[in-house]
């Protein structure tokens, strides 16, 4: 795939942390050239170019400074938006309408401009004026709830897992307005909720809620909503190891007690799909017996060669070091003026060799200043050395 299919496309970026950032590194990754508007003041913390965690979510773009507190840098925004093709901006709701900078305000100077708002609940609804996290989204959304062991308490899920699904949205509705204007000239404006992204991303448990089938439990590592059995994660030889096997029909049991030998697989509880499922847990402490005899590898090795669904339960470390991924490219060294060599992720959807050779790192605070304001907006150096000293662009 040609990542620089994106490469007449330019997109002011206003976003920050995660669920924004990732939307407009995908942008880049394709091509797109994306500035990303920062300020000296709010460059900290997740968002500090010199941090390992924004040089993850930003690269490919460019940055520039600029205060938009100022009503002069507002100015200067709009006469950004006049040549460039997207705004993304993931703010509270009121915030880019506080700047002067609302979608009627951004059309008037660009006809066909597309602008995307990603926040928490929407920009409609009792809720639209939340402030929210992806945590706090995706605990909202019922995601929390449903990666509970049982009904007795809900767990999180260690990440903020709701953010790269909400910016997987941003990436593609703006992909989605891009089309849509090529077709017919018009540019749109995109309301992107995080907490209906994460409502749409509960699966089964919301339908059975709309069949009003009743209560709806957590079913920790067996979801009921499928008839596998054995299904679940099992323990394995070794500190914190273990292994999914799901086993679907009649035919994968059979190949499964082929190879997998210990007492009780006969027993006549186990003898049909529906019977195992009747005998889950009876079920599992057999299959469990097994497992525990192997490492997780030697589990997902076995049950695979018998082309049975069974894959280690890998961290984070594991994945770093992965011979699969590693084979697949999946993993891109960069170099960072501060941060020296680093690594990361390239991209599932799997651009040319070639294209990815030209990534770079996520960029320095302002150091694409001279290129925007000067080549793009044509600003002499007498007036951007007075907007500096002033503050309005810093």
């Amino acid at each position: 795939m040609d990542n620089n299919i994106l490469k007449d496309i330019r997109v002011l970026d206003f976003t920050r942390v995660l669920a924004g950032p990732f939307a407009t590194r995908i942008l880049a990754d394709f091509g797109a050239e994306v500035i990303k508007v920062q300020s000296a003041s709010t460059a900290t913390g997740a968002e500090s170019n010199d941090g390992g965690y924004f040089n993850y979510w930003n690269r490919n773009k460019k940055s520039i400074t600029l205060n938009l507190n100022n009503i002069e840098a507002i100015d200067i925004i709009l006469q950004l938006a006049e040549v460039s093709d997207v705004i993304i901006e993931n703010f509270s709701s009121r915030v880019m309408t506080n700047f002067g900078l609302n979608f009627k305000k951004l059309k008037e100077v660009n006809p066909d401009i597309i602008m995307a708002s990603m926040t928490g609940f929407g920009q409609t609804g009792p809720w639209k004026d939340y402030v929210a996290f992806g945590p706090t989204v995706q605990s909202f959304g019922g995601l929390n709830y449903l990666t509970s062991y049982d009904d007795s308490s809900p767990v999180g899920m260690g990440f903020s897992y709701a953010d790269p699904v909400v910016g997987l949205y941003g990436a593609f509705a703006v992909l989605a307005a891009l089309e849509h204007r090529d077709n017919t000239g018009e540019g749109q404006y995109i309301d992107i909720s995080g907490y209906e992204a994460v409502c749409a991303s509960i699966g089964p448990s919301l339908m059975e809620a709309y069949a009003n089938t009743g209560d709806v439990f957590p079913h920790g590592n067996s979801p009921g909503h499928t008839k596998a059995a054995p299904y679940g994660c099992f323990r394995c030889d070794g500190d914190d190891k273990w292994c999914v096997i799901a086993v679907y029909d009649d035919n994968e049991w059979e190949a499964l007690k082929k190879v997998v030998h210990v007492k009780g697989l006969s027993d006549k509880r186990f003898l049909s799909s529906q019977l195992r499922s009747e005998n889950l847990d009876e079920l599992h402490a057999v299959i469990e017996a097994w497992t525990l005899e192997h490492t997780c590898e030697e589990v997902e090795q076995i049950l695979q060669m018998a082309g049975i669904h069974a894959h280690a339960v890998q961290n984070a470390k594991d994945l770093a070091g992965d011979p699969h991924l590693q084979a697949a490219g999946f993993f891109i060294s960069l170099g960072h003026p501060v941060l020296g060599k680093t690594i990361s992720d390239t991209t599932p959807l799997k651009p040319d060799k070639k294209s990815i050779s030209s990534w770079k790192s996520a960029p320095l605070l302002g150091e694409d200043n001279d290129y925007v304001y000067m080549d793009l907006l044509g600003f002499s150096e007498e007036k951007m050395k007075d907007y500096v000293e002033r503050g309005i662009i810093g």
